[in-house]
């Protein structure tokens, strides 16, 4: 599998503030790929570089296997994180101007349009005004706009914004319907837990830095197989006792925590039934959001805002 993409050394600033440094990745074709990170990062940054509406200050991208500007754009798309609809427009109007300008023949766009409306249960809502359309129903309407055309690579930059979980979940097998088609998915998000099922491999990156990437399933089972998910209703003191828990990221109800040397999960399982009521108790590998915690920690660095 040919790599679609190419980054080595990017590095972007503006003024003092570092945005992007030293990035290395790389994207194989017929992917999904997820840049991930929290917010301030440099996700969009990087992605406006590969995009070409920012120029990097240093280092090459190599993109489509260097293709001239104009074969770029036409085998291409991006929804950018902040949207853009021309809000007097209609949903069916503006779909069949963004396929016009990507030369997809009239007739063939119009079915494109109609199928797609439906699919996403936006038929009703065709001759409507964007402005009079939901925030849901809009990105829903940009979403289609993107993908119309059947370009060959994909750019995503929060697409899941402002979408309940039900068209999460609708987006999210597009997407992997997509992939499946054979186009390359390039994505990013804060929102790491979205992405455990949907991703192929990933870039973690904190501050403009790289700071791990590769095949998903790679990288957590390098992080290890003993980690315990524990969802209880209860005050839970034991996951304080350094002599039971390693380490743990309690959001209250569910905590996700490593035993300590020597500890096996049954005996933390024997521990928590002993204070707390416990509804799930699973063994794991750790979850994404654990990882890119544990490797910024590790190197002494604290996550972006």
């Amino acid at each position: 599998m040919s790599d679609v993409l190419v980054l080595s050394g990017v590095s972007k600033s503006f003024g003092d503030l570092v945005a992007v440094s030293s990035l290395d990745l790389s994207v194989a074709r017929g992917s999904v790929f997820g840049l991930l990170g929290p917010n301030g990062a440099g996700k969009t940054t990087t992605i406006r570089m590969i995009m070409d509406i920012i120029r990097p200050d240093a280092g090459t991208i190599h993109l489509l296997g260097d293709a001239d500007a104009e074969a770029r754009r036409a085998r291409t798309s991006y929804l950018p994180e902040e949207r853009g609809l021309y809000r007097k427009m209609k949903a069916r109007e503006l779909l069949l101007y963004f396929a016009r300008l990507r030369n997809v023949p009239p007739a063939e766009a119009r079915a494109r349009a109609d199928r797609w409306l439906a699919r996403f249960e936006l038929s009703n809502f065709a001759e409507s005004k964007l402005e009079a359309l939901s925030k849901g129903m809009g990105q829903k309407v940009q979403f289609i706009a993107a993908i119309l055309h059947q370009p060959e690579l994909i750019i995503l930059d929060e697409p899941f914004s402002g979408l309940d979980p039900v068209n999460v979940e609708l987006v999210k097998s597009v997407m992997l319907e997509l992939r499946d088609a054979g186009t390359t998915l390039i994505f990013s998000t804060h929102q790491m837990d979205t992405v455990e099922k949907l991703c192929d491999s990933i870039c973690l990156i904190n501050k403009g830095r790289k700071m791990l990437d590769g095949p998903i399933g790679q990288i957590r089972r390098q992080h290890g197989t003993n980690t315990v998910r524990l969802e209880y209703t209860g005050e839970g003191r034991f996951i304080k006792d350094p002599a039971l828990v390693a380490k743990s990221d309690d959001s209250g109800r569910f905590v996700e925590l490593v035993p300590a040397p020597g500890v096996t999960p049954q005996q933390v399982l024997a521990a928590a039934v002993r204070e707390v009521e416990v509804h799930r108790f699973e063994i794991a590998e750790p979850s994404l959001h654990q990882i890119f915690i544990e490797t910024v920690r590790a190197r002494g660095e604290e996550v972006a805002a």
